[in-house]
């Protein structure tokens, strides 16, 4: 059935990513209620209140954004995921679009990617001198794995795009397996997962073994059989990137001993373990009083606080994410309030 929609549903989303844009959020959220449609910006990490449209409106706001990527409109029971393309200006953003029920209607998240934005250099990304040094060791190494662990939204895929971007040459054949591809980088073969073919993280890595690779990146161990081809590709002579989810470098090693493997290929083979956060940074303009240029939040832009830890050295890691974060507040980066919002430990 084709679905006709009012030009009024239409300019009002198109108006909400643009704001979305304007405002450089990662992830726009329509969240029905009782009397209306509630939509949120996540900028820098934190979700904002934007508009709330009637809910005489709700349906044919979902159902367009259905519609734009893909999904089906009829299925309101069931979670649908899809993705769409849209242009703002001379910038062209792929929009990752999920749905789900919930009881006042259809929840929607748009997640923003900008085609035109390009991996940080590795020096960038607010790592520590120390850190920083061993990091380079780390991925200059012809064989070996690199594990990137922290919450959701820490910052992980950036740390690796960084790292992959900064050892891309003619020489190297690097691939890797993604769920979802955030950004496209040149020179680079980046395979997405798809459940639905049965393309997992597995599969995609036993294909990508026999493309002749040299550098492999995994987008996250999820389990037993992904984690031991990956460990397997970095003891036979490749340099294997991936993430977990663990609040700490210690418990990284942990995760990859409760899913099998064994301490002396952990130790073998892991060249280090980065754990991260990223936390707000103070507005340059206003130093966190709030003014126009940050929107009255005090803060633009995030740096992340890391820890690392080599599986082979004596001591378990240089610094701990606390000690990192305390750095940033004496020289006056961030705030310890924003701080402990992320490490519970600080």
């Amino acid at each position: 059935m084709e679905a006709k929609f009012s030009s009024g549903a239409i300019s009002l989303i198109n108006d909400v990513i643009e704001k979305a844009v304007v405002l450089e959020a990662s992830d726009i959220h329509f969240e029905p209620g009782v009397n209306n449609l509630r939509v949120r910006y996540r900028i820098d990490g934190l979700l904002r209140s934007g508009i709330l449209i009637h809910r005489s409106m709700q349906a044919q706001v979902i159902s367009r954004i259905k519609v734009m990527s893909g999904l089906d409109i009829s299925e309101q029971r069931l979670p649908q995921d899809g993705r769409a393309f849209i242009k703002i200006g001379d910038r062209e953003f792929d929009l990752r679009v999920s749905t789900i029920p919930v009881i006042h209607g259809e929840k929607a998240v748009l997640r923003l990617l900008d085609r035109g934005k390009t991996a940080l250099p590795i020096e960038d990304l607010g790592m520590p001198a120390k850190e920083l040094d061993l990091y380079k060791q780390a991925i200059s190494k012809p064989q070996g794995m690199i594990v990137v662990c922290g919450p959701t939204g820490c910052g992980k895929t950036t740390t690796l795009y960084s790292s992959l971007q900064k050892i891309n040459n003619d020489d190297r054949n690097i691939l890797t397996v993604e769920d979802p591809v955030e950004y496209q980088l040149t020179g680079i073969n980046q395979i997405q997962v798809n459940i639905k073919t049965g393309l997992t993280f597995a599969m995609g890595l036993r294909g990508i073994l026999r493309q002749d690779p040299d550098v492999i990146m995994v987008g996250e161990i999820r389990d037993m059989e992904t984690a031991s081809i990956a460990i397997k590709a970095a003891m036979t002579g490749h340099l294997v990137f991936s993430t977990l989810h663990t609040n700490d470098a210690v418990g990284a090693a942990l995760r990859l001993r409760d899913m099998g493997v064994e301490d002396y290929l952990i130790k073998d083979t892991l060249n280090c373990i980065v754990s991260q956060r990223l936390v707000r940074k103070f507005c340059p303009n206003c130093k966190g009083s709030g003014c126009k240029a940050c929107n009255q939040a005090g803060y633009k832009g995030q740096v992340g606080i890391f820890e690392m830890l080599d599986p082979a050295a004596r001591s378990k890691s240089l610094r701990s994410l606390s000690d990192n974060a305390e750095f940033l507040i004496e020289q006056g980066i961030t705030s310890r309030e924003e701080v402990l919002r992320n490490i519970s430990s600080a």
